[in-house]
C-alpha cells in the first residue's frame, strides 16, 4: 500500500491510497468466511458452505465493502501519523463505481487545511478593566449585611421592610365588613408591604400605628397571582376569584428588622475570628468582598476585547479553503441545497476562523479542560440556577444532585465541556499577556459594555440583510 499527499494549493490537496490484492485479500477471504458460517444459505448447512460459492454470492459485495473500509481506514492513519491539521474530515474525490474486476486500485480523498496562525501572546497588550469601588456601594453593601444578620423584633409603628400583622376582614362593595359564612376572614393575616407589585396599595402603609386599620386591595398587591392571593387570605385556589375587592386589616403587630450593630460579634459573625477589628477595616473588607463580587464582569469584559483583538489580528486576512468547504458542507448534510451553500460558506467563515485560532492558542498555552474543570462548572450553574429560584440556602443539599444529574446528560456535559475550555482558554490568556489594567466607574463599565452589544447587534443585522 502506498499513501501520499498531493497538495494543489497551500490550503487543499488530495491524499491518494494506492492498494494492491495484497492489501486487502486476506480481510475479504476472512469476512466471506464469517458469512458462510453466521449466515443462513439456502441449500447448505450453516458453517458448510465452500469459498468459491461464497465468492460467487457475496464477492463482489464483501469487496467493494471492504476496498472501502481498507481505503478509508490508511487515508485516516496517515492523517494521524503526519499530524495533518484538517478542516473537517477528508472526503472521497469521486462517486464513481469501483471496478471490482481489478486488482490493483487508487483512492483519492480531497482534503483542506487550516491555515497558519501564529499567535504572539508574549507581545500583545490588553486592556482590562476594574469598576472602582464607591463608598456608596460600600454603604448599600453594609446596610443589606446588616440587616440579613439583623434580628427580627415587634413594633408599634411601621418602618421601612415592615412585616405586617392583624385581622383581615372582606369588605362590602360601601366599605362594610362582609358577614355570613362566605365571608374571608383571617385572624392571623401577614402582610409584606415592601413586596407589594403595586406602589399605591405599599404607600397606604407608611405613617401607620398599631390599632390603625387599612383598607387594601389583594389583588393589585399582587398583579392577581392566584398562589399569592391564595396564601395570603388562607384559602384555597378555587376560590381566590370571589375574593376579588377591598380588604381591611386591623394592624395588631409591626415586625421590623433591627440591622446588626457594629462591633467585635458582628464582625466575627460575617468574616470569621480574628479578621475584622474595627470600623476602619470592616469598610475595608466590604469594599474587597464588593471587588470581588465586581471581578466576574470584568473578566467577561476582557473576555470580549481579547476575543475581538485576536479576530482582527490573526482571523481579517486569514485565508481558508473555501472550494473545499463547500463540497464538505454539501456532502455532509444533505438538507442543504446548492443554491444555498454559498451563503451557508459565507456566514461559516467567522466561526471557523475563531474555531482555529482558540484551537491555535489552546495548543499554544497548553490549554486542557480536567474532570475537576467540568464538575467545577457544573456546580456554578447549579448554583446560579438556585439561587435564581431563592433555594440558594439549600445549596449544600442539592449542588451534589444537580452536579450528577447534569453530567448524566450528554448534550449538558458537552455544554459544561465548552464552558469549562472558554474559562481555563481566557483564563490562560489573561496571564501570557500584558495587561493594561485601568479603574473605571460602574457607569463608565456599563457604557462600555452597551457599546460593544450595540456594535454586535449591528452586525448580526448586517448579516441578516439581504443585498439588493
Amino acid at each position: 500500500m502506498d499513501v501520499t499527499l498531493e497538495k494543489t494549493g497551500d490550503l487543499e490537496g488530495f491524499i491518494v491510497v494506492k492498494i494492491e490484492e495484497a492489501d486487502y485479500a486476506d480481510r475479504v477471504k476472512k469476512e466471506l468466511k464469517e458469512i458462510g458460517q453466521k449466515r443462513q444459505i439456502p441449500g447448505f448447512r450453516k458453517g458448510h458452505v465452500d469459498m468459491n460459492q461464497l465468492r460467487k454470492r457475496f464477492g463482489n459485495e464483501v469487496k467493494a465493502h471492504v476496498l472501502n473500509e481498507v481505503a478509508a481506514d490508511a487515508c485516516l492513519k496517515y492523517v494521524e501519523d503526519n499530524k495533518l491539521d484538517l478542516l473537517g474530515q477528508p472526503i472521497p474525490a469521486t462517486n464513481e463505481e469501483i471496478d471490482l474486476a481489478k486488482a490493483d486500485y487508487e483512492f483519492r480523498y480531497e482534503v483542506g487545511f487550516a491555515p497558519e496562525v501564529n499567535l504572539d501572546f508574549e507581545n500583545t497588550t490588553l486592556p482590562f478593566y476594574n469598576i472602582a469601588v464607591t463608598d456608596q456601594m460600600i454603604d448599600e453593601q453594609d446596610k443589606s449585611m446588616r440587616q440579613q444578620a439583623g434580628t427580627q423584633e415587634p413594633a408599634q409603628e411601621y418602618a421601612e421592610r415592615a412585616l405586617v400583622k392583624g385581622t383581615i376582614m372582606q369588605l362590602n362593595e360601601d366599605g362594610s365588613v362582609k358577614e355570613g359564612e362566605d365571608a374571608i376572614q383571617v385572624t392571623d393575616g401577614i402582610l409584606a408591604p415592601f413586596l407589594f407589585k403595586s406602589k399605591a396599595e405599599a404607600e397606604k402603609f407608611e405613617g401607620t400605628k398599631v390599632g390603625d386599620k387599612v383598607v387594601f386591595n389583594p389583588f393589585d398587591t399582587c398583579d392577581g397571582n392566584e398562589a399569592e392571593i391564595s396564601s395570603m387570605l388562607h384559602i384555597d385556589r378555587d376560590k381566590v376569584e370571589s375574593a376579588r375587592g377591598n380588604f381591611e386589616i386591623n394592624i395588631a403587630e409591626f415586625i421590623v428588622n433591627k440591622p446588626a450593630e457594629l462591633g467585635e460579634e458582628y464582625y466575627k459573625k460575617v468574616f470569621g475570628e480574628d479578621k475584622v477589628h474595627n470600623e476602619e477595616e470592616y469598610r475595608k473588607a466590604v469594599a474587597e468582598l464588593i471587588a470581588r463580587a465586581l471581578q466576574p464582569n470584568s473578566n467577561q469584559l476582557f473576555t470580549r476585547n481579547a476575543e475581538d483583538y485576536l479576530m482582527e489580528t490573526y482571523g481579517a486576512g486569514m485565508a481558508l479553503p473555501v472550494a473545499f468547504l463547500r463540497k464538505f458542507m454539501l456532502r455532509t448534510d444533505s438538507e442543504i441545497k446548492e443554491e444555498d451553500i454559498d451563503g451557508m460558506v459565507e456566514r461559516s467563515i467567522p466561526g471557523i476562523k475563531w474555531e482555529i485560532i482558540e484551537n491555535k492558542a489552546a495548543e499554544k498555552l497548553g490549554v486542557k479542560v480536567t474532570e475537576d474543570d467540568v464538575k467545577a462548572a457544573a456546580r456554578d450553574f447549579g448554583m446560579q440556577q438556585l439561587q435564581q429560584y431563592g433555594m440558594a440556602h439549600m445549596a449544600d443539599q442539592m449542588l451534589d444532585y444537580f452536579v450528577e444529574n447534569m453530567l448524566k446528560d450528554e448534550q449538558q456535559r458537552r455544554r459544561l465541556v465548552r464552558v469549562a475550555f472558554n474559562g481555563n482558554l481566557f483564563h490562560a490568556i489573561h496571564n501570557a499577556v500584558k495587561l493594561d489594567e485601568k479603574t473605571v466607574s460602574l457607569e463608565d463599565f456599563r457604557t462600555m459594555v452597551d457599546a460593544l452589544n450595540n456594535a454586535s447587534g449591528a452586525a448580526v443585522a448586517a448579516e441578516e440583510t439581504p443585498a439588493e
